[in-house]
């Protein structure tokens, strides 16, 4: 027992350190995922590491680390970091309570198992996949992104580098170039002693009164979408990546922007599985209360924002059951059909 712990308090230390490695190398005050006290933070590392139910923000915090390190202009700089993520992600995965852990796949599926041409020399690689809970999706595209070595936001990504360039309107810069925040009260907001992924606070009337000027009289939703949508557009013309819901698709087919999509699901049953089988403490009751409302609130928000029928099959590029082919199965069938178009 003394030995994993010491085997995650090391692991953790390298994770802040790789952190703390690419914020130097990059010169940005807003460019750190964990900007708390490092004692605290690594001790908060080893939690997550150790418990499976926040194997997905430790993910996330692991993705936007790579995502900025591709960043550095630094070539030498930029393979040396790039190698301890690599060995970093490897160490994580290979822990009993890995996000990675517990496939999806129906063996019985798999054993009965045996795109077209989109885009320009000046587009960029864009993957958009959309995706039930419980099937995998978002290791599939966590995967795929690391395979692919381009970026990937998710949800809180997304929103985190949403929030980091609305920062950067308040900063205003040293004569040393560097960012400089004189306002105490964005200093705590953005880059104070709070990590890149925290829980949600409560929101006090004067809150909700300053959103309201914030947002011209918008509800905040509305406005956090046309301003992910603004930022999905700009992305699109810099960077390939792939991109985890946020009704990408539709942002950028609206937009005439040449991408994939794809939407990913299983069975009703074997998500609720394998929901169970990564959430230990959830009851067959409660993952199929959790699976149903999911899959409602996510027909309600694609529906709203696009008009369209979320996970119908004429409205991607293509679809795959995970369950016929597991998470590394899926990974290497997107990757095949890249391929093929390449070819």
């Amino acid at each position: 027992m003394q030995n994993s712990n010491n085997s995650l308090l090391r692991l953790a230390e390298r994770i802040y350190d790789l952190d703390a490695k690419v914020y130097e190398s990059l010169g940005s005050s807003l460019g750190r995922v964990f900007n708390g006290d490092r004692e605290r933070c690594i001790n908060d590392i080893v939690e997550r590491l150790r418990e499976r139910n926040e194997g997905h923000t430790l993910r996330s915090e692991l993705a936007l680390i790579s995502n900025m390190a591709r960043t550095i202009r630094e070539k030498p700089v930029r393979s040396e970091i790039m190698r301890e993520y690599d060995h970093i992600l490897k160490a994580v995965e290979e822990l009993p309570t890995s996000f990675a852990e517990g496939d999806v796949l129906d063996v019985k599926r798999a054993k009965l198992n045996t795109l077209t041409q989109r885009f320009g020399e000046k587009d960029h690689m864009i993957i958009c996949i959309g995706r039930t809970y419980g099937c995998g999706g978002s290791e599939i595209g966590f995967q795929l992104a690391d395979a692919l070595q381009i970026n990937y936001y998710d949800v809180e990504i997304f929103n985190e580098v949403l929030r980091r360039l609305e920062a950067e309107k308040d900063t205003v810069y040293d004569k040393g170039g560097y960012p400089y925040i004189h306002d105490e009260e964005n200093r705590a907001r953005y880059v104070g002693t709070s990590q890149a992924f925290t829980k949600a606070q409560k929101v006090t009337l004067a809150q909700r009164l300053e959103e309201f000027n914030r947002y011209h009289g918008l509800p905040k939703k509305d406005a956090v979408f046309f301003n992910q949508s603004k930022l999905l557009c700009d992305m699109a013309k810099e960077e390939d990546f792939i991109i985890m819901g946020r009704c990408a698709d539709v942002i950028l087919a609206n937009n005439n922007i040449p991408h994939i999509s794809i939407f990913i699901t299983a069975p009703f049953e074997r998500r609720v599985q394998r929901v169970m089988e990564v959430n230990k403490n959830l009851t067959e009751k409660q993952a199929r209360r959790m699976l149903h409302a999911l899959d409602r609130k996510h027909v309600d928000y694609y529906k709203f924002y696009t008009g369209l029928e979320w996970g119908k099959a004429s409205n991607y590029d293509l679809l795959i059951n995970s369950s016929s082919y597991g998470i590394n199965g899926s990974v290497d069938l997107i990757l095949r059909m890249l391929k093929k178009k390449e070819e």
